[in-house]
């Protein structure tokens, strides 16, 4: 081979190596991730949590972008029709699932419209109760709203939220009547249970906490099977007789689709060694969170029955959305 074609040889793989740079050269600007609620939920601390350490691995700006309201299909249809180049990240949650049976039409699909990268947490959620209400236990909650039916107003981050359908399904199986007052989020809601404008909550772990440690906020049964680290001392429902009762919130790391796959992967590797890190873990724990960290493969078939079983409980309960 001569020189000339030595020259052209070098000169394609030189194009080559600088287009696989380019497509694995990511990110390279700030990041928005879209969080479908308002900010100081569980979501929204869990987001920023991650945001914080992913922040220092890129050495790039992360904003999270807080796009309440819609029982979260504002923000996801937002993100589900953003341009699919990595620069748009959206955290999905359970409602997302509920959603795709709870709104006719909906503009955006779970399933078709997103590429799930991995399953950051699992949340768990507790009832609680503005420290007037005289009951210090879920029997006794239930024994009050069974003496005063609809006199107790329970709050839920939205309508067909999982804490409003766990709230549905609570109220069937102990045969009491309360009235549910739907919030655009968790943190309007847990406003109005400090100011004693609800009675009751049913809302996440990690954003309850601090409210309940500070006394303004009573806790009275976590809807995990087993107890929750950051609230030990408080039963589980299935130990206060509500067998097998368990109701915990998701939250994804998902982009919209047609994202390159080497993106897809990037994401997946840096996230899940945020999630990895023992004390990210132990902090997360503390505050009633489980990490989970999953495929894309398993997140992605995780969504899709989700959507299934979700479906039958929004066909079951006859939950309709709001206005």
């Amino acid at each position: 081979m001569g020189t000339a074609g030595t020259l052209i040889v070098a000169a394609a793989i030189w194009a080559g190596a600088s287009a696989v740079f380019a497509q694995t050269a990511y990110p390279t600007k700030p990041v928005r991730w879209i969080v479908p609620y308002a900010a100081g939920g569980g979501t929204d601390t869990l987001v920023r949590a991650v945001t914080a350490k992913l922040t220092e691995v890129w050495e790039q700006q992360i904003i999270v972008d807080n796009r309440p309201g819609g029982g979260t299909n504002i923000g996801a249809e937002l993100a589900a029709k953003s341009p699919p180049d990595g620069y748009t990240l959206f955290a999905p949650g359970v409602a997302n699932a509920i959603n795709m049976t709870l709104f006719p039409g909906l503009k955006y699909d779970i399933v078709r419209d997103f590429s799930h990268v991995t399953t950051l947490a699992k949340i768990p959620n507790v009832i609680a109760v503005h420290p007037s209400v005289p009951a210090k236990d879920v029997r006794e909650l239930v024994a009050l709203a069974k003496a005063r039916p609809d006199a107790l107003r329970h709050g839920s981050p939205g309508i067909g939220s999982p804490q409003h359908l766990g709230a549905e399904l609570f109220k069937s199986i102990a045969g009491v009547r309360m009235v549910h007052i739907p919030y655009k989020g968790a943190a309007p809601a847990l406003v109005d249970l400090i100011g004693g404008h609800i009675e009751v909550y049913f809302g996440a772990v990690i954003s309850t906490l601090p409210h309940l440690q500070s006394g303004r906020a009573r806790p009275l049964g976590v809807t995990s099977l087993e107890r929750v680290q950051a609230l030990a001392q408080v039963p589980t429902l299935d130990e206060q007789g509500f067998k097998g009762f368990e109701i915990a919130s998701w939250v994804l790391l998902s982009v919209p689709s047609g994202t390159r796959r080497d993106i897809v992967a990037t994401l997946h590797r840096d996230i899940t060694r945020v999630l990895a890190a023992p004390e990210f873990r132990e902090r997360m724990r503390a505050q009633g969170t489980q990490v989970i960290a999953d495929s894309t493969q398993q997140v992605t078939a995780h969504v899709k029955a989700e959507v299934e079983k979700w479906g039958k409980a929004v066909k079951a309960s006859g939950a309709k959305p709001e206005g």
